[in-house]
């Protein structure tokens, strides 16, 4: 049986992305995602975690990621996890386990006064893999009854 090494992420970006670039000349950008949950525990009262997860990108998703996300962004992340790890100051052995980021969707609008310029499907960047669907034919968006408003859908 073959094993699998997969993530997907849903949530917001806590911070906007850091591009650096390596030694060798490739771009990498550093980012987390606030992933929140919410649960009714025994007791019938409603309880809320947040999941912070660190995230790396390479290369022109890096480049991309870094030009267009910022603090506050819904995102969807999908790739795989990576452990490293390195020795600390003191001595100690370090580990920082991340997802290293093959894909990644735009859930929401980058912002208010860009509106009329923004379209009002998530914006994808590409990537290893899309996961975004090819836009409808002229025939099938003419029997669209309305167009669907991003701020009206409730998650």
């Amino acid at each position: 049986m073959r094993d699998l090494n997969k993530v997907m992420v849903i949530g917001n970006l806590t911070r906007d992305p850091e591009l650096r670039t390596i030694p060798s000349g490739q771009s990498v950008a550093t980012f987390t995602v606030a992933a929140n949950r919410s649960w009714i525990n025994a007791n019938r009262e409603r309880q809320d975690a947040v999941e912070y997860v660190d995230a790396v990108a390479w290369g022109k998703l890096a480049e991309l990621i870094s030009q267009t996300l910022h603090k506050g962004r819904k995102v969807y992340i999908e790739g795989r996890l990576q452990t490293r790890s390195w020795d600390g100051p003191d001595g100690s052995k370090r580990f920082k386990t991340e997802v290293i980021v093959t894909d990644i969707i735009f859930l929401d609008r980058p912002g208010r006064s860009l509106a009329e310029s923004i379209p009002s499907e998530p914006s994808t960047l590409p990537s290893e893999k899309s996961l975004a669907k090819e836009q409808p034919s002229s025939a099938d968006q003419s029997e669209s009854e309305e167009e669907i408003n991003l701020d009206d859908i409730p998650f």
